[in-house]
């Protein structure tokens, strides 16, 4: 296996970014390599694999980062109502940040391409299990029914609320998508 370089994680962070932004089809390899200002062997030297072994490296990259954040939000504070307001802030600013133009790092690529890759579908699925987990966890310690169900209900209901702020370039949806999953996060709610 090639040594992991500077060049290599520059080619990861270029291909996921564009990727999260444009999808898989709509990235091309010359994209990745002329906005990362990297040599033209850099690309199957480090992965010889091509374009699908590059997606899903950097799927598996920044949906490790944006779970990381997740899992700062959630260890922030044990009270689950509290620790979603922040994770929808920090998906709120990131949007903001980026002009909209980037939203989720896996929904674009996942809409785009995993049909038609497994390795694809398998390293989407993968971060979404993760989230998933990471937000099951919490809601465990919180007392949770469920914990695995409502997880995967606040992940679905975030993910939406993300591609419809990004539509529509305002991050209402997120706040609108907040508002309703607090009261399903409402302590008497947790337990019955």
């Amino acid at each position: 296996m090639p040594r992991r370089t500077d060049t290599r994680e520059r080619v990861i962070r270029t291909a996921a970014s564009l990727f999260r932004a444009q999808g898989y089809h709509a990235t091309g390899l010359n994209q990745v390599l002329a906005e990362g200002g990297l040599p033209k062997g850099s690309l199957y030297f480090h992965f010889p694999g091509g374009k699908e072994q590059l997606a899903v490296e950097s799927l598996r990259l920044s949906g490790e980062e944006l779970g990381n954040g997740i899992a700062a939000a959630l260890d922030a504070t044990p009270d689950p109502a509290t620790a979603l307001d922040r994770i929808l802030a920090l998906l709120g600013e990131h949007l903001v940040d980026t002009d909209f133009r980037e939203g989720c790092p896996v929904a674009t690529v996942a809409l785009d391409a995993a049909a038609q890759s497994e390795p694809i579908r398998a390293a989407c699925a993968g971060v979404y299990d993760s989230w998933e987990e990471v937000v099951a966890r919490h809601l465990r310690a919180a007392g949770a029914d469920d914990a695995e169900g409502l997880a995967t209900v606040l992940v679905a209901a975030i993910e939406g609320a993300v591609l419809l702020a990004r539509t529509r370039r305002d991050v209402t949806p997120l706040q609108t998508v907040g508002t309703h999953m607090r009261a399903l996060l409402a302590p008497e709610r947790r337990s019955a």
